[in-house]
């Protein structure tokens, strides 16, 4: 945003300190000034300079001369006039212009003004819009297009308020304030001829589209050099309704960038008053009165908005000591929040009913309040000191096993990542194990961040994604992060659940493990091992994976239907991994292999972690003894695994594949695998015998048996 010291002291003639200053006392309130540029002068007059603004996205009343002129009076106690606009005498119109809002949850507010016999100024022959707007627009290097079209730049560049001006004589009727009907277009002012969605706010008439409410015009309503009748509009539109309208075409304008965030639904009269009057300066009349249509509705929720009650007491407690002895006094607490545009009602000593302006729809609660105070006041101006503080700090419950995952990840080579709390709808409803709990935001400041993220999975698959179109090939991340999930009553979230969760991402390939022994790419049992580590954290009874086929439609929409698998403790679902679906890959355009997974820590972390035992290491030699076994192809390893551990043979002290053969579809083999099972013996106090090697082998076979399993013969 570009301000000009010049036009902040025409507004406010009195500011006792120089540009400089003023900018660093700007930059301390938060109204950030990041540039300071000098304009010299022109025939000996200075320009003053020019302020590169960086303003925040809530403080959209900032976004304009005036609204920073208001900030710089709050800071030195000055007064700053009412904005007004000087206008003839308007002439009796046989009937008033029609106007009718129809989309009422999205247009607050729409004015309209008829001139009549105007003249268009398109060029530097014709003489300038305006000798004030003339001056201020060379020093912005703000382009000059027609003196109807320049009223509406400067009417946003002075106050911030979006207007637009009609050709009237194209009108057809009135003016509706509408949804579009499907299949409807309109060719904007950009030259492009535009399909709408029944979901586009419009401003039309009573035959066709006019304009994209609060973001562009329509071509065949614009403003010609043949233009003798005009329509000023000044309106209200809601900012999701923009948002919306303004992604779905790709248009971002300096209207829907300040409708998106929330403009001044007071301030449309004024804005219509200085466009009109700009127009009016070279000839011309205003037809009838000015037609003002509001929606209660929509008023209640901004300019009439409930008033908040503040305590001296509650700002003294917050802000806590200044550096003034005398402190922040229920003077200072006035002056400053009647600088800002707030009336207040003392009810009692020190207490306040504060109203709230109409321009600042980010005030809300008493803390907005008590901040504004802090920081009009000026955050320099309070002592270094720390906050009152009684008691202990507590550990969280889970704050072991969080650790002990961290370190876990950690160890196997993973680096910690973290990803925004919010993601998009669409997002949300792939990857949330319950899609119909989706926590929607009340005031999104994107479509890709309207809702709380019920999975960590978009963010993982975003970050993999990140680094590999940076050409980092080998990614492995994890997160550990909270999940939300809402119970929705009538429409609304009623109650919103937090839990924790982590995300697990990898791809590329393992180093090389030896001389003769290449890299390979990681695959799904890779990640499988990393879970089967973490989930070794923590005691269990049992704990198993399975999947499922592909038209049970169980597995995650995520997960690739025939590579991914449920993680299962205690007889929970715990989690779910696998390799990313082709499909999600190819619309993040990832051509390499990447693996994801997800496990739900809320309930991973009822169970206790396990304790680490020590035994002393046996001095007696380990005997490997290995079995070729037939297996039924139903039987899979993890029953054989659960069998061996509970044979009861202290004895056998570690057992596991060595090879795997699964035989081509042949007559009489196709429902068998061959399995090499090797098994290793020790005694803690003795050297094996023989015979006892004998036993403990035939031991072996008789548990793998009751799998199905058998020796091959």
């Amino acid at each position: 945003m570009k301000i000009l010291t010049t036009w902040l002291r025409a507004l406010l003639t009195d500011i006792p300190v120089d540009d400089h200053k003023l900018a660093e006392d700007l930059t301390l309130r938060g109204i950030a000034v990041e540039g300071i540029h000098s304009l010299g002068a022109t025939s000996g007059v200075p320009n003053g300079h020019l302020f590169e603004m960086d303003i925040t996205t809530n403080r959209v009343d900032a976004m304009n001369h005036y609204g920073v002129a208001r900030e710089v009076a709050a800071i030195y106690g000055l007064t700053l006039p009412p904005g007004a606009a000087p206008l003839p005498q308007s002439k009796p119109a046989a009937s008033p212009f029609s106007v009718r809002i129809e989309a009422q949850d999205a247009c607050g507010r729409f004015t309209a003004r008829v001139l009549r016999n105007v003249k268009i100024q398109t060029g530097a022959a014709d003489g300038p819009i305006s000798k004030l707007a003339d001056r201020f627009f060379k020093l912005l290097e703000q382009k000059q297009i027609s003196n109807a079209v320049d009223a509406t730049n400067f009417a946003w560049l002075a106050m911030g308020q979006p207007t637009h001006a009609f050709d009237l004589d194209k009108i057809e009727g009135g003016i509706v304030v509408r949804r579009a009907a499907k299949g409807e277009k309109l060719k904007t002012l950009d030259g492009i001829e535009r399909t709408l969605d029944p979901e586009d706010l419009i401003v039309a008439d009573h035959v066709k589209p006019l304009a994209l409410a609060g973001v562009m015009g329509g071509w065949e309503t614009m403003i010609t050099p043949a233009t003798t009748n005009i329509l000023v509009e000044a309106a209200w539109f809601g900012q999701v309704a923009v948002r919306r309208t303004a992604r779905r075409h790709g248009l971002h304008t300096d209207a829907s960038h300040r409708f998106e965030r929330g403009a001044d639904i007071n301030a449309c009269i004024l804005a219509s008053d200085i466009v009109s009057s700009i127009i009016l300066e070279n000839g011309g009349h205003i037809d009838g009165d000015l037609v003002d249509i509001t929606v209660p509705a929509i008023l209640s929720k901004t300019a009439n908005r409930k008033s908040i009650e503040l305590a001296l007491s509650e700002v003294h407690r917050l802000l806590g000591t200044t550096l003034d002895q005398n402190g922040i006094s229920a003077s200072i607490v006035e002056q400053v929040l009647n600088a800002l545009g707030c009336s207040l009602v003392e009810t009692r000593p020190n207490h306040w009913q504060v109203t709230l302006p109409s321009w600042r729809l980010d005030l809300d609660r008493e803390i907005d309040l008590i901040e504004e105070v802090a920081r009009v006041y000026g955050y320099n101006r309070f002592a270094n000191t720390l906050p009152s503080f009684a008691g202990a700090v507590l550990e969280l419950s889970h704050a072991n096993k969080e650790t002990a995952v961290r370190r876990t990840l950690l160890a196997a080579g993973f680096h910690e990542a973290i990803s925004s709390t919010f993601t998009s709808a669409a997002d949300a409803a792939l990857c949330a194990p319950q899609p119909s709990q989706i926590v929607p935001l009340g005031n999104p400041l994107s479509e890709e961040a309207g809702v709380m993220r019920a999975s960590l999975i978009p963010g993982m698959i975003t970050m993999i994604g990140g680094n590999l179109h940076r050409d980092v090939s080998d990614v492995r991340l994890f997160e550990l992060g909270a999940v939300f999930s809402g119970a929705t009553e009538k429409g609304t979230v009623e109650k919103v659940d937090e839990r924790p969760a982590i995300s697990i991402g990898a791809t590329g390939s393992l180093p090389q493990q030896g001389p003769h022994q290449a890299a390979r790419a990681l695959d799904f049992y890779d990640l499988k091992g990393i879970v089967e580590q973490l989930l070794a954290r923590f005691q269990a009874k049992t704990v198993y994976f399975d999947s499922f086929p592909a038209e049970s439609g169980i597995t995650p929409q995520w997960l690739h239907p025939y590579r991914a698998a449920r993680a299962v403790v205690e007889g929970t679902t715990v989690g779910w991994f696998g390799q990313l679906h082709p499909r999600l890959a190819s619309e993040r355009k990832l051509k390499e292999t990447v693996l994801v997974g997800e496990l739900y820590l809320d309930r991973l972390y009822r169970l206790p972690l396990r304790k680490p035992s020590v035994r002393e290491i046996s001095r007696f030699q380990p005997v490997r003894r290995d079995f070729s076994l037939v297996v039924p192809a139903r039987t899979q390893w993890a029953e054989l695994d659960a069998a061996l551990a509970a044979s009861g043979l202290p004895e056998l002290i570690d057992w596991r594949v060595r090879e795997v053969f699964h035989p081509a579809k042949q007559p009489g083999i196709s429902e068998e695998y061959a399995l090499l099972l090797g098994a290793t013996f020790q005694a803690s106090d003795r050297t094996l015998r023989e015979e006892e090697l004998q036993a403990f082998s035939a031991r072996v076979v008789e548990v793998v048996s009751t799998t199905g399993a058998r020796l091959r013969s």
